[in-house]
């Protein structure tokens, strides 16, 4: 399984929709995810504080664009080591690959994130 951090908003147009998109498909030619190792620094360093968030956990072999393990552009969050290769889906995902949406809120002391508990059932 992999992850991929969205706004409650962007998930709810998903579902309208069809399929997910993410703004960085149109930008960057991909949609950018993370593995459950990764996910934690990833949020913690792009979206620390927001309250609005959805952690879509996909399952790899349902997706039907093309998934790439690639390096990050630029450095990686702290905690990730710089080899880590990161998930990157080549298209909108299917909304069949999405296996379970999960309320991804940070600390309202901290504004940090923690992983929910679900995050491990499989």
């Amino acid at each position: 399984m992999i992850l991929h951090i969205t706004s409650k908003q962007e998930w709810l147009e998903a579902q309208q929709r069809g399929e997910y998109l993410a703004p960085s498909l149109d930008t960057e030619g991909f949609i950018h995810c993370s593995t459950e190792r990764q996910v934690l620094p990833v949020a913690n360093a792009f979206y620390r504080g927001r309250y609005d968030l959805v952690l879509l956990k996909l399952d790899e072999a349902k997706l039907k664009p093309e998934l790439k393990w690639e390096a990050p552009a630029g450095s990686p969050a702290a905690g990730i080591p710089e080899s880590d290769l990161f998930p990157h889906i080549f298209g909108p995902i299917n909304l069949t690959a999405v296996a379970s949406v999960l309320d991804f809120e940070p600390d309202s002391a901290t504004g940090t994130f923690s992983l929910p508990s679900l995050i491990t059932d499989h």
